[in-house]
């Protein structure tokens, strides 16, 4: 379970888990993958950025559609203990890869991986996503390396952009 300390006056933790759950029932409920979501504290104030994906790309009225569903669940659940500013988003051109299908989905793409603790002697990695098997990431490094890396070990994943 991934808690985050809001900062706030109560001095509440926050489970990332429970608001990525809320989300992705409501994202699926539109026809919508949850792409992933992140929680943030900027100037002292909670920042929650929900990222959404569909086939044909999202528009900006898919994410009002989104905002506006997930408020209503966020006010009634109270997830975070204070004020907070939500923004739904597409993934864009740097999307996020959480999750074994991401990884499988892009093979072929380039992508930058950072790990929580040193692989082959270093913790960031960019290349060509090879795919995912058996719980386990390849890439093809810039310096023409394969380097396997376990799901379980990447603390951040996206496509390069490039």
């Amino acid at each position: 379970m991934t808690v985050m300390n809001t900062g706030s006056g109560k001095n509440r933790k926050v489970s990332v888990d429970v608001i990525e759950k809320m989300a992705e029932d409501v994202v699926g409920d539109m026809g919508m993958e949850l792409v992933g979501v992140e929680l943030k504290v900027l100037r002292g104030k909670p920042h929650l950025i929900v990222y959404i994906d569909k086939p044909g790309g999202v528009f900006i009225e898919d994410c009002e559609r989104v905002s506006r569903a997930l408020e209503e669940i966020m006010d009634i659940e109270d997830p975070i203990p204070s004020s907070y500013v939500l923004e739904v988003s597409s993934p864009g051109i740097e999307r996020i890869l959480s999750k074994r299908e991401d990884f499988a989905r892009f093979a072929g793409e380039e992508v930058k991986i950072k790990t929580f603790q040193k692989i082959t002697g270093r913790r960031n990695f960019t290349g060509v996503l090879l795919g995912c098997e058996d719980e386990l990431v390849t890439i093809r490094t810039e310096e023409a390396e394969n380097v396997t890396i376990p799901l379980g070990h990447i603390a951040k994943a996206n496509l390069s952009g490039k």
